[in-house]
């Protein structure tokens, strides 16, 4: 057991608001994580859990990030795995400000004072082929049931405002328009409720993981949407299953700050690895 877990696979478990993660930092040691491994490791009682997978690799910036769903898929932007992220590379490093190269560009990330991390998402996509959605409409009010706005953060979000946010069978709901035929890459599914101009409650449905307590990009992709809407102002709270974020949608992009949480380093043993097919 103990040459188990000298030879196995190091990764730290983190999470934004209960939105879990699994982070491989393989800065010093190339890793190739195959669609198995990931959904192997994805799986709360035979493996770890997570709702990402994120590797920390070299890059031109700080470092660069590459994430996963726990279906084994890639995702484009996890807002609060950058989040964590760059919280323990500013521990390691001592710097307060970070770049982080990303499939969806270049993030930059702050520490925000009292334990709170913020990052730079970058501007939203709001072009129905940026997001993309399957032809040509204007995305504000998509021609769905509930008329739901379409935003891209790197990935796609349909953002339904519901009087209650509570009373949506969010499971249900959220398979059946993850898969709607005018999102082609499939989406990520919010049921928001307005609380005020700067306050909103919002339940999300990631694709490829399902029900969330948490999710950054959604929280960006919400903010927006309410703000394209005149719901509210550009800058909100947005209170969340696994607690609360602050997003600001500025000139320079969509700026998410709040808590992050590193819970506990380990290793994935090599009977573990082995045992993948």
């Amino acid at each position: 057991m103990h040459d188990s877990l000298d030879t196995g696979l190091p990764f730290m478990k983190m999470h934004g608001l209960g939105n879990d993660f699994v982070v491989v930092d393989a800065r010093a040691q190339d890793r190739r994580l195959t669609p198995g491994l990931i959904k192997a490791v994805a799986h709360r009682h035979f493996g770890v859990g997570f709702d990402q997978l994120a590797l920390i690799g070299n890059g031109a910036a700080d470092a660069h990030l590459t994430f996963y769903n726990a279906d084994g898929s890639a995702s484009a932007a996890c807002g609060n795995a950058t989040r964590c992220i760059a919280r323990y590379l500013m521990e390691e490093s001592g710097k307060s400000n970070l770049r982080l190269t990303t499939e969806r560009g270049e993030l930059l990330a702050q520490d925000a004072g009292a334990g709170q991390t913020a990052v730079n998402m970058g501007q939203p996509q709001l072009d129905w082929q940026e997001i993309p959605l399957a032809e040509a409409m204007d995305t504000l009010e998509l021609p769905i049931e509930g008329a739901p706005t379409a935003t891209g953060m790197g990935n796609p979000h349909c953002t339904f405002f519901v009087p209650d946010a509570e009373a949506i069978p969010l499971a249900e709901f959220g398979a059946r328009y993850e898969h709607h035929p005018l999102y082609p890459e499939r989406t990520n599914v919010q049921v928001a409720q307005v609380l005020g101009p700067d306050h909103i409650r919002m339940r999300v449905w990631e694709r490829g993981v399902g029900v969330t307590l948490a999710s950054g990009s959604s929280s960006c992709a919400t903010a927006v949407a309410a703000a394209r809407r005149g719901l509210t102002g550009r800058a909100v709270r947005i209170d969340l299953d696994g607690g609360s974020l602050t997003i600001d949608w500025r000139e320079d992009g969509v700026w998410m700050i709040g808590p992050t949480m590193t819970v506990f380093a380990g290793r994935l043993t090599a009977e573990f690895l082995d045992s993948i097919r």
